[in-house]
């Protein structure tokens, strides 16, 4: 989900780490990646932009929002060792851009605070140009503190390439469009509705795009759905766990990640600070819990996967660290084998 396109660092992968500066993130940080055991190796850094909270690797371009009441992208060279600025940061139409993605020539932002998304046009050396399009969500929710009004708060692309959809926790619904890649305008397609309540945060499709999951923060669970990309139609089907029977306190899952063939996913859960193993069956279209590990630290708010599929990657926002576990091939159970600082970490993306 992080982007497209390799940029070669002395091991041939390297790291990009998204964090908040406004609670002591240092910017957006490079680490060389080590290709026998995943540890990471961090050869510098950039603090120009304020809270770059989530980024999106496009050959030798890295997007990044600012989520700022202002709302704002920025481009970085990563050609070098540091992340080099690549002009100003370019306004988004939208207050509090969390996440963002790269789809038909534009970079696509889900912008939390208004509840909103917006598609900027790319221009030739690979930065964008003012916003072509801005996309207000409209509704609400039942949980009256989160869900008094729209927050969009992912958006990405369909494997296929023909729709964006857009994951709104205020409204519990996913909203499909399609984009015109000569206008960078947003047309409404559908939207489907998701159990009142769950605040749907974060989707992943199977490797098949036949099946999507919907990763819930307001209920720990995941909604499993089938996708059909030849009418643009996303239907629930069930909800599973992401925590065992019984577990109580604080839990708001935040990523979901599925392995290239399909076998498993992994949810990170805040407040139990775990990541979850589910298997993954018939054809994409079951999914059960089968494990639960530590995520290495604390507030785990973002997952990567290595380009092999053996490693993954969590960033974890409160304890300030990027960990990196080995994942067996047999069960997906990941077990830690590193870490490194990170301050305020909120987004790791490989490349």
């Amino acid at each position: 989900m992080g982007g497209t396109g390799t940029v070669r660092g002395r091991s041939g992968v390297r790291a990009y780490i998204g964090s908040f500066t406004t609670a002591g993130g240092r910017g957006v940080l490079v680490a060389d990646v080590d290709e026998e055991t995943g540890a990471l190796t961090v050869t510098g850094g950039s603090d120009a932009v304020a809270d770059p909270s989530f980024l999106a690797l496009a050959g030798p371009v890295l997007h990044a929002v600012s989520e700022t009441g202002a709302g704002a992208v920025a481009a970085f060279d990563v050609t070098g060792p540091a992340p080099r600025p690549l002009g100003a940061p370019v306004p988004v139409g939208g207050a509090g851009p969390t996440h963002l993605a790269l789809a038909a020539g534009h970079l696509l932002t889900a912008n939390y605070t208004s509840g909103s998304v917006t598609a900027l046009p790319l221009a030739g050396d690979g930065t964008a140009r003012p916003a072509a399009a801005v996309l207000r969500h409209e509704g609400s929710g039942p949980v009256a503190d989160r869900q008094s009004g729209p927050h969009a708060h992912q958006v990405l692309p369909d494997p296929s390439g023909r729709w964006v959809v857009s994951v709104d926790l205020g409204t519990d619904s996913v909203r499909i469009c399609a984009l015109d890649p000569a206008t960078g305008e947003l047309a409404l397609h559908g939207e489907t509705a998701l159990r009142p309540g769950t605040g749907p945060r974060h989707l992943a499709f199977h490797p098949a795009g036949t099946h999507a999951y919907v990763l819930n923060e307001l209920e720990p669970t995941l909604t499993i759905c089938r996708w059909d990309a030849e009418r643009g139609v996303l239907e629930p089907l069930r909800e599973t766990p992401v925590v065992p029977e019984g577990t109580t306190g604080p839990r708001y899952p935040s990523e979901v990640v599925v392995a290239p063939d399909g076998r498993f996913l992994w949810a990170a859960v805040r407040g139990t600070d775990t990541l979850a193993v589910l298997a993954l069956g018939a054809g994409g279209a079951e999914a059960g819990l089968v494990a639960t590990v530590p995520c290495g630290g604390t507030w785990p708010r973002d997952l990567t996967l290595d380009p092999s599929g053996r490693r993954l990657y969590a960033a974890n926002e409160r304890s300030g660290d990027v960990t990196w576990f080995t994942l067996d091939p047999e069960t997906g159970i990941p077990a830690r084998a590193g870490a490194i600082e990170a301050p305020a970490a909120s987004c790791v993306v490989l490349g």
